[in-house]
């Protein structure tokens, strides 16, 4: 059975699920209190990060590493372009939102609001949040150039890079941290991308203590 280890809230973790789930990989989800360090979980990745697939025999870690496997291993649904043209930009938006769009926007605003409170690191920095909300308004309004000028994020089909995006501005909905009022194209995007069958358990997902918002699992939000 395939398992993989992960965190809700996630980004990386939710990147990784919804590839597993646009190819119909069934997977067991077992959710991972990472930042305890417990033995077991550091024998699996010694990092001491998450996401972790036990998959075909082989224990993966690193979110971009783990669905390009997916996508060499399971190739179809193909969620990466032909052309090495289109390779190169949804790597480039893959890495466009799991460093700069996570250094500037999730780890000032989710791991700040919910990860520290969850892992007893203390509480929210406001300077962080502040810093965070400034800088989403910056990525919302480059996806929404993009989208200006293309179907999906990468071009004309839905990509590795739209998950990554998706991953991201999710967590983020589900503490109420996305303005999706600020770009009709952004919000057009998201709406197609949440109605897919890939994001139902995404939009299940329920953390103690922090439930979401009403809109959240609403695909007319």
């Amino acid at each position: 059975m395939t398992r993989l280890y992960h965190f809700p809230l996630s980004p990386y973790c939710r990147k990784v699920r919804l590839s597993l789930a646009e190819k119909r990989i069934e997977v067991e989800l077992i959710e991972t209190r990472y930042w305890e360090k417990a033995p077991e979980f550091l024998r699996r990745n010694p990092a001491g990060k998450v996401p972790i697939l036990n998959i075909d025999g082989k224990m993966l870690t690193e979110s971009a590493a783990i669905n390009e496997y997916l996508e060499e291993r399971y190739p179809t649904p193909s969620l990466m372009p032909t052309s090495a043209d289109g390779r190169y930009e949804v790597r480039r938006l893959v890495s466009w939102f799991d460093d700069k769009f996570h250094n500037e926007v999730t780890s000032n605003l989710l791991y700040e609001r919910v990860n520290k409170k969850i892992s007893g690191q203390g509480y929210p920095d406001s300077a962080k949040i502040k810093s965070g909300a400034k800088a989403i308004k910056y990525h919302l309004d480059y996806l929404g150039w993009l989208l200006d000028i293309r179907r999906w994020l990468a071009g004309d089909t839905m990509t590795l890079a739209d998950f990554a995006a998706a991953a991201h501005l999710s967590a983020l909905d589900y503490i109420s941290d996305v303005d999706w009022d600020r770009n009709a194209n952004v919000r057009e995007w998201y709406s197609k991308i949440k109605s897919r069958p890939a994001f139902r358990s995404i939009l299940a997902d329920q953390i103690p203590g922090f439930p979401p918002p009403p809109h959240y699992a609403d695909l007319d939000f």
